[in-house]
Formats: C-alpha cells, structure tokens, sequence
C-alpha cells in the first residue's frame, strides 16, 4: 500500500509533504486521472495525532497513578486501563482460557479520533464502580468514586 503525506501549501492547494510525498501525491493523482467510468480506487487516510492531547492523556493516567493504591509499575497500570477501556484483544492464554491484551495506542495504530475515542473509554472505565473499588479497595464506593472525579475534575471541566 502506498502512503501520501499531504499538506496545503502556502496558496492553500493540497500538496505532497516534502520530495517523497510530492511524487506519492503526483502518483495518486496520476491513478485518479486514469480511472475509467466504473473504476474503483481505494484510499483510507488518518489525521495525525495530536501530540498536546497525547500529553495530556499521559498526564491524566499518571496522576490517577500516583493517587492508586495497587500497581507499582506505571505500564501495567496503563496497559490495565486500555484493558478496562476495551482496547484489546481476546486471545486463548496458555491454559487456554481466554487472556485480554492491551492493543497498541502508538501514533501509527491510533489516529487523533481513534485516540480521542480510546482516551475516552479509558475514563468512563475509570469512572466504573470496579475501576475505583480495585484502586482503592478500603474505600467504601462513593469514596472511590469521589477519588476519580476530584482527580479526573482537571481533565474534564464539565465536572467543575
């Protein structure tokens, strides 16, 4: 599959980014011009993440780690709230029960809105009486409850 990085020049027409996204750009478009009644050309294309809201998503995710009280490394607690969030595979573990594995959320697996839509599982998991009750399991419910939201408050105005 052929990649075309596109930008808008400074006329405000589409462009290729850079030499080699010049001559992909040339190419698809030389393809469109080809094409005959009928034809079909398939194309998918991705907004580039945003590396501000990666930052922000880290931030969140590490405060709600320092303020937990069962993971002592950062990457499991992490790859548990991705679980938690859905952003896995299902796949047969070594018993063969079925084992969740956290999927990649690396700038080229994930997109800005599929990042955006990952980032907001990951909450609303958080959000969950059993995300609470695991993090803090001495608290009563709305205790826990009320961790997550003091904590989540900063990346979530709404809540103010």
């Amino acid at each position: 599959m052929s990649t075309v990085l596109i930008t808008k020049d400074n006329t405000g027409k589409l462009a290729g980014f850079g030499e080699k996204g010049e001559r992909a750009y040339g190419r698809f478009l030389a393809a469109v011009k080809k094409m005959e009644q009928g034809e079909l050309l398939s194309f998918s294309y991705k907004v580039p993440r945003s590396p501000k809201f990666h930052r922000l998503h880290f931030v969140m995710l590490d405060a709600l780690f320092e303020a937990q009280e069962q993971f002592a490394d950062d990457y499991q607690f992490r790859k548990w709230a991705e679980v938690g969030a859905g952003h896995c595979d299902f796949v047969p573990g070594p018993t063969g029960r079925m084992v969740a594995l956290a999927r990649s959320i690396d700038y080229e697996s994930l997109d800005d809105a599929e990042f955006s839509d990952m980032h907001d599982a990951v909450k609303a998991f958080f959000k969950s009486t059993h995300a609470s009750h695991f993090l803090w399991p001495h608290l009563p419910d709305a205790e826990g409850a009320e961790m997550v939201r003091v904590i989540l408050v900063e990346f979530e105005p709404e809540w103010a």
